[in-house]
């Protein structure tokens, strides 16, 4: 048989598809601004604190609420973004929510009239310009987003998920480039569908059997001791702890920013040549070190002869704590979380897991002033000790997900493995088609999966270094 005519497309498809795409790059860009939306939103409260409170002249209560309304809707924005996604599309689901993302910087703009870059780009900018013109700047990034997706294609998946397969077709071969050659990777997403329709999707009450008890432990468990370990207390009232201990906010929050972004970028790049285990214990255990230090220095403060000293101690814990989050617990359990669970029943796990963070992290920032006017030292060690947890819960209960396949994590996490699931049979089937797919043709020729394997885990690990940041 001869096979010059499909060697020579499959060299046509090696040269084409290795190019990135003016829409491909674009699309990428403005699907992260949201990570950048979000950051800000994030980061917001913690450079304006005194001068709102002094400008509105909130209570504690009242600025409690403000900082921590915003874990509110991401709550409700939690339990609702994976249906309205699945009905109206990506990118119509992220221009909807950069609606309400400009209403709320505006919201925050006008609230005189009313009343009377990421986490790290909020905290600079918030270091030099008042809290008014920081929330118009807040809504470059939404307006950029909203801009951008008028000019981006849908996700080809989505669409095919959803049966408009000209529609499909279309935008994958923008993404692609008009010259690419798209007939092997839209046969093997046609496929791929087909194989996923036949799964039936489980839900949320089907996360509580007994096959997938361990699975729900490990990632539920994970995300009540992220936000009980006091990261969001720290990142929306970090000028105020600063304050407290008697450092400069500016050079504080400033410092924090040099601490964060690199040490972020180091825990992207070891994740995948350490583990995610190894990662996790160290991270923890420098939060604990960073929680112990900064309560240490409270503590100090009433010891005259040391008082002098206790601003560098506080100042180092901060930073000491922000690096060590920054490097494992910030990103990797949302990592191992989606590893964790099958197919079928992901989405709804990923919901629960999700609302369970916001639900975390609300509890903690909106008590956080209180703590910390009952005891600033008591609040840091009551987060160390929930640090001290975490290091012996990923010791003794999180499995290393590195390099394995669903089977592989759900054989060893699972209390029930004596009888294999119908699903995860599925899921077998869906990786051996996979594999099969791959290798189905010359074994030195490779397939647009694995051509893209590299660029799609950088795309990937990007991805978590932006949404860590926030």
């Amino acid at each position: 048989m001869d096979l010059a005519p499909e060697s020579s497309l499959i060299e046509k498809e090696n040269q084409d598809s290795s190019a990135t795409t003016i829409t491909l790059f674009l699309t990428t860009f403005v699907a992260v601004a949201g990570s950048f939306v979000f950051g800000s939103a994030i980061g917001y409260s913690s450079p304006v604190q005194s001068d709102l409170t002094n400008d509105l002249n909130l209570s504690v209560a009242e600025y409690s609420l403000f900082g921590s309304i915003l874990t509110v809707g991401a709550m409700i924005g939690a339990a609702m973004s994976g249906r309205i996604s699945d009905l109206i599309g990506r990118r119509a689901t992220m221009g909807f929510s950069e609606i309400f993302c400009s209403l709320g910087w505006l919201a925050i703009y006008l609230s005189k009239l009313m009343i009377c870059l990421g986490v790290s780009m909020t905290y600079l900018l918030g270091s030099f310009v008042g809290w008014r013109i920081l929330a118009l700047i807040g809504m470059v990034p939404c307006v950029v987003q909203m801009m951008g997706l008028i000019v981006i294609p849908e996700s080809p998946r989505w669409l095919a998920k959803v049966g408009r397969w000209d529609e499909f077709e279309i935008a994958l071969q923008r993404l692609r480039g008009e010259s690419t050659y798209i007939s092997y990777e839209s046969s093997e997403i046609k496929e791929y569908t087909r194989r996923l329709s036949h799964i039936s999707e489980g839900g949320i009450f089907d996360l509580f059997q007994a096959q997938y008890a361990k699975s729900l432990l490990v990632g539920v468990g994970l995300m009540v001791l992220q936000q009980f370990g006091g990261v969001n207390g720290i990142a929306f009232y970090a000028s105020s702890i600063f304050i407290s201990a008697g450092v400069s906010s500016k050079i504080g929050m400033i410092a924090m920013v040099i601490v964060q972004i690199p040490m972020t970028t180091i825990g992207v790049i070891l994740m995948d040549k350490s583990g995610r285990r190894p990662l996790l214990l160290i991270s923890a255990a420098g939060t604990l070190t960073g929680c112990l230090l900064v309560a240490l220095s409270f503590s100090l403060q009433g010891v005259r002869t040391l008082s002098g000293g206790t601003s560098y101690i506080a100042l180092a814990g901060v930073l000491v704590y922000t690096g060590s989050f920054s490097l494992g617990m910030g990103g990797i359990p949302w990592v191992i979380m989606s590893e964790i669970f099958p197919i079928d029943i992901k989405g709804s796990a990923g919901s629960l897991v999700t609302v369970v963070s916001w639900v975390g992290s609300w509890i903690i920032s909106f008590a956080f002033n209180f703590l910390i006017n009952w005891s600033p030292a008591g609040t840091f060690y009551v987060f160390a000790t929930v640090c001290g947890v975490t290091v012996i819960f990923v010791a003794k209960l999180v499995p290393e997900t590195k390099s394995r396949t669903l089977e592989e994590i759900q054989s060893s996490i699972n209390y029930v493995t004596s009888s294999i699931p119908q699903t995860v049979e599925t899921n077998n089937s869906l990786h051996r088609w996979s594999w099969l797919t791959e290798t189905r043709r010359n074994g030195n020729i490779k397939t647009q999966s694995q051509r893209r394997s590299c660029s799609g885990t950088r795309v990937t690990h990007l991805l978590i270094l932006l949404r860590e940041l926030d």
